[in-house]
Formats: C-alpha cells, sequence, structure tokens
C-alpha cells in the first residue's frame, strides 16, 4: 500500500538539499536516510533519502544523484510516496492511515446515516475528510476530535457531531444574527 508522506518544495542551498512539506505523522521513519520513496510525477523517481536536517523548522532532504541545485529545483512539487506494508498501524493509536478511513461509513452519534468516506484531503492546515453523502452529495468534514470524536474500525465506522450548517447549509447559525425582537 502506498502512503503519501509528503512533497518537495524549493531547492535549498547549491548542494541539492530540498524543503519538504512533511505529510506524514512520522517523518523520523518514512523519511529517514535510505528511505526508498516512490514520486509523483512516477518519471522524478524513485528517490533515495542520501540526508535529512532540520534547518529554521523546516525539513531539509538530499537524495541520492540530486547534487546541485538545478537538479533539487527539478524535483519541486514532487509528491513523495512511501510503500508501507497493509497491515502495519500507526504507534500513536489516535492515528490513522488514509486507507483505514477510506471506505469507513459515516455515522451522527444517535446512529442516523450520513454517508461514506472517500478520500482524506490533507491541508497545510488541517485534514478533512470527503464524505459522499446517502442523499447524493458530498460534504467535507474537519478531522478533529470535536467534530469525529469517535473512528471504530472495527465496525467500520465513523461517528461525527458536525456543527450547525456543516451538513444542511440552510439550518447555519450565522454569528452576530438578530433574533426575533430585533435584538443582537
Amino acid at each position: 500500500m502506498q502512503l503519501v508522506v509528503g512533497r518537495i518544495g524549493r531547492a535549498h542551498g547549491i548542494r541539492g538539499d530540498v524543503t519538504v512539506e512533511v505529510r506524514t505523522d512520522e517523518p523520523e521513519l518514512r523519511l529517514a536516510p535510505g528511505a526508498v520513496l516512490l514520486t509523483d510525477p512516477a518519471s522524478a523517481g524513485p528517490l533515495t533519502v542520501e540526508s535529512g536536517k532540520v534547518h529554521s523548522g523546516r525539513l531539509l532532504l538530499r537524495f541520492a544523484g540530486v547534487s546541485d541545485r538545478n537538479a533539487a529545483e527539478a524535483l519541486r512539487n514532487t509528491v513523495l510516496i512511501a510503500e508501507v506494508d497493509p497491515e502495519e498501524l500507526p504507534e500513536d493509536p489516535e492515528e490513522y492511515y488514509d486507507h483505514q478511513l477510506i471506505g469507513l461509513d459515516v455515522v451522527l452519534a444517535d446512529g442516523s446515516a450520513v454517508g461514506e468516506i472517500t478520500e482524506v484531503v490533507h491541508l497545510p492546515y488541517q485534514d478533512l475528510l470527503s464524505v459522499r453523502r446517502t442523499d447524493g452529495g458530498e460534504v467535507l468534514v474537519p478531522f478533529v476530535a470535536r467534530i469525529v470524536p469517535e473512528i471504530d474500525l472495527e465496525n467500520q465506522r465513523a461517528v461525527i457531531d458536525p456543527p450547525p450548517g456543516l451538513l444542511d447549509p440552510d439550518r447555519a447559525e450565522v454569528a452576530g444574527s438578530r433574533d426575533d425582537d430585533g435584538q443582537e
């Protein structure tokens, strides 16, 4: 099974180092020296991590065979993919791999069906669960504990507690709205 573990940013320096936008909770495992990573586009790889370090809060990697700034810059925006055993689980019991979540039924706390997770969308600031609704629509659910309080892999379901308006935008509460008396 394949996991997206990062995206190459710009070149750093003149010796082939690149910045990496980390997309894994286990960079010390997935992006360690010696790791062989597949790429998207596939023509850019596979890439073998030669060395890595953190500089000014950013992960810098150097790949075997990438020895100058031009070669490093040519890799910009390349997605890094690790091949992982499907039976492997994250160390933290509160973490999940995308393949564990995709296909889970999504229900409300009372058991009402909402839909099925079709994708995990990774953004720099937060992850979202793309849910195909039972009514045919689609909704993006922020993957945070307050909104997704339970992932039950044994029963293949995700329980959500959506804020008003997430599932039904017509019923959204508007901040600063007035009550029937015209008061705020």
